[in-house]
């Protein structure tokens, strides 16, 4: 067993993290992490339990401790990361110094010599690990997964920029709630209304998609080479992001193909078997009123991105357009960073 700690253990996805981590074949739970006011306490009294199924009794008793090195037990190979981006900047590094660090926090993404990973899309990424621990001089080392609204957009991508020639991708979302925290979004802000704007969340797809779909050369990511354009909104969903994307190819191909090609995609989790990777990362569903977020984004433990009204765009030559729904703080957050180190446990350590 790889013992595991989890920085932000109190935060809804750091519960997310004990949820998906509890009765893991790999990973045991050894050490949770908080803000200072946390530190001493049981978990079960320095959390307010936020998900639906109840708190695992494996946590409760676990004594929660300050989120900085010196109070991490040296008995931990493997953290995993919900912090908020400004401190997360700060502590993620020193932690990294002598500990894998899998991180759920933007702060690191687009450092150059860290790894953005979605395990079956770029697995080779990974080839960054010796770089970054060169460069810094770390035993230990980061290892980033995207932005929750990115990771559902390019699994669907990853299968269409393998078979065909992407001109340029659209997309408009429509995001859960959740996605901004237990406090992020007042209710009175979102009952009866959208907020047409999530700071930052834009250039987050724009960015780390094309890194994502981009090429790992000679130690140096090369970003995809085609046009993303990203509107991204919040709505009165609890879980589970849904997102309008409209891809133009360079030459017009058949609609079933297409879905075929999504729908039998697999990668490197599902060659080896991982515990938590979906046995196809894409479903494609036929019903004219599917995916929605109540019915979908539980699809294969809220870790498969469900896909439909996959069609012919009328208004653009060689375009087709689908909408997807993805369970944000499963694949989109604490799911990915898990698969992540599945993936570092199984071909690293």
């Amino acid at each position: 067993m790889v013992n595991v700690g989890i920085l932000g253990a109190t935060g809804m996805v750091g519960q997310r993290f004990i949820q998906l981590l509890d009765k893991h074949p790999d990973f045991d739970i050894t050490a949770l992490a908080a803000s200072e006011r946390s530190a001493g306490k049981r978990y079960e009294d320095a959390t307010t339990w936020y998900l639906d199924e109840a708190m695992p009794e494996s946590v409760k008793d676990i004594e929660v401790c300050e989120t900085k090195p010196e109070a991490m037990s040296n008995d931990v190979d493997i953290l995993f990361s919900s912090l908020p981006t400004d401190f997360a900047a700060k502590i993620e590094p020193a932690f990294a110094q002598d500990y894998i660090v899998a991180s759920n926090a933007s702060a690191m993404r687009m450092v150059p010599d860290v790894p953005l990973v979605i395990p079956e899309v770029n697995p080779e990424f990974l080839g960054l690990i010796e770089t970054q621990q060169k460069n810094r001089g770390w035993d230990g080392f980061i290892v980033t997964n995207p932005n929750c609204s990115t990771i559902a957009l390019t699994l669907t991508l990853k299968p269409i920029y393998d078979a065909y020639n992407i001109n340029k991708v659209y997309v408009s979302t429509m995001q859960a709630i959740s996605g901004a925290g237990y406090n992020g979004v007042p209710s009175m802000a979102i009952v009866d209304n959208i907020i047409p704007y999530i700071g930052n969340e834009e250039e987050k797809m724009e960015s780390e998609t094309l890194q994502l779909l981009g090429s790992f050369e000679d130690g140096v990511v090369k970003d995809a080479d085609f046009k993303l354009s990203a509107s991204c909104h919040r709505v009165g969903v609890v879980d589970g992001h849904t997102e309008a994307v409209f891809v133009e190819l360079d030459k017009d191909e058949d609609i079933d193909d297409i879905k075929q090609t999504m729908a039998n995609f697999k990668g490197r989790p599902q060659e080896l078997g991982l515990y938590s990777a979906p046995k196809n990362p894409v479903i494609v569903k036929e019903e004219e009123d599917r995916p929605q977020p109540r019915l979908d984004r539980s699809a294969d433990g809220g870790m498969a991105v469900t896909v439909g009204r996959v069609r012919k765009d009328a208004a653009m030559d060689n375009s087709f357009k689908y909408v997807l729904v993805g369970h944000n703080t499963v694949r989109g957050a604490a799911g990915a960073s898990v698969l992540n180190a599945e993936l570092i446990n199984k071909e690293i350590l």
